[in-house]
């Protein structure tokens, strides 16, 4: 039988990233094993951790517990490098090894350096390169060159928006480079009516009114996703609008200086943090805008799902985000931590430009922009790339 092994440095990046990848090589023959810190989910609790290895284990896929650090100079990953070179050397019949995030793709690739190539493709994708327009000279001192490097090591590279894209064609070796946009999401989840009396009870129970405006920031509470910024700009909001809210969706290490501030603006009344949610297609659809302000991209899933959903988006000009809003069509794109561009385009979008931009053909139009990157679009070139020799 093939074999197959993904490689990353938290089971999270497995859970979110490589489900369908998993699917994919199973119909197509595969033994596919997992390679990841299951004493570390990442974003996902132990608990939840616990469950996942479970539920891959009951779909015949073996798991691997290495034990990789976030931090990129940990020893621990000395010791990863080397349980994961034991893993390929010892089962070198592998045809296919695939890595995700930048501790897994390094320990990866050194490990699969000398093995036997004629029957084994290995494959990294670069869920945003670490190196970026804008971003910290040492980044680029430090992880642009390892990545140069190692990319004559990696049969395909796969980049998830298009200034990684246009890098990589310029400067890598690998022998493949490819754009694909990101993990996928699936049209159907977003792409549906909502009754007026579905609306109202859910906006009911989260304490909004049916005339409320609604700001909506969906991501884990870190400092690169700023949902600071958001939370500064409602002081000024509701001075001009007492019926505007914000409802920020996730968990993180910053949640208890949110909920901080919140309450040191007083704007418990306007500012909703609502941790984990199952619901978030539902939250969108009783959303009038979608807000994703970071420092720093891939190619950003919340704004995808938004804009499947139908809601303008205002976003910060980083790569990726860049990718999917076109300034003054589909939303606006704002300069980093320019809290005045930010108010505009909200008083903008919300004054004059909402009525345009929520249009049945505005609408349409970008959900015909969003095809490709539905599952669908994304499932069939990863296919594609697996059965490339």
């Amino acid at each position: 039988m093939k074999k197959a092994l993904i490689i990353a440095s938290v089971p999270s990046m497995i859970e979110q990233f490589n489900m369908n990848n998993i699917k994919i090589l199973q119909e197509l023959g595969y033994q596919v094993d997992v390679a990841t810190n299951f004493e570390n989910g990442g974003t996902i609790s132990k608990e939840r951790t616990e469950e996942f290895k479970k539920e891959l284990e009951n779909i015949n896929v073996k798991c691997y517990n290495i034990p990789f650090a976030r931090n990129p100079f940990s020893t621990s990953n000395i010791k990863a490098y080397k349980e994961i070179k034991k893993i390929v050397q010892k089962d070198n019949n592998y045809n296919i090894i695939h890595m995700h995030s930048p501790i897994g793709g390094v320990c990866g690739r050194l490990a699969c350096r000398k093995l036997p190539r004629k029957d084994l493709k290995v494959i990294y994708t670069a869920h945003g390169f670490h190196f970026y327009k804008g971003a910290p000279l040492l980044n680029w001192i430090i992880y642009y060159p390892v990545e140069k490097w190692l990319s004559r090591y990696t049969d395909c590279l796969i980049t998830i928006n298009k200034e990684d894209y246009a890098l990589a064609k310029k400067k890598f070796k690998a022998k493949r480079i490819e754009l694909i946009n990101g993990v996928g999401v699936d049209e159907n989840k977003f792409n549906f009516e909502m009754s007026k009396e579905h609306k109202h009870h859910l906006r009911k129970s989260l304490g909004l009114e049916d005339d409320d405006f609604v700001l909506i920031q969906v991501g884990e509470l870190n400092k690169n996703k700023n949902q600071i910024m958001a939370i500064e700009a409602m002081k000024d909001l509701v001075k001009k609008y007492s019926n505007i809210h914000l409802l920020i969706v996730g968990i993180g290490g910053l949640e208890d200086f949110y909920k901080q501030k919140v309450k040191e603006y007083n704007l418990n009344k306007n500012v909703h943090l609502l941790g984990y949610r199952k619901d978030v297609p539902k939250l969108l659809k009783i959303s009038d805008m979608l807000l994703s302000l970071s420092y720093r991209e891939g190619l950003p899933v919340n704004v995808i799902e938004g804009l499947m959903a139908g809601l303008p988006a205002i976003v910060t000009d980083c790569r990726g985000s860049r990718d999917l809003v076109e300034d003054g069509v589909n939303g606006y794109v704002i300069k980093i931590d320019n809290n005045e561009e930010l108010l505009k385009g909200i008083i903008n979008l919300k004054e004059k430009e909402l009525t345009k931009l929520n249009s049945e053909s505005e609408i349409e139009a970008t959900l015909t922009n969003m095809k490709s990157f539905t599952t669908e679009q994304v499932n069939n070139k990863i296919e594609k790339i697996y059965k490339t020799k």
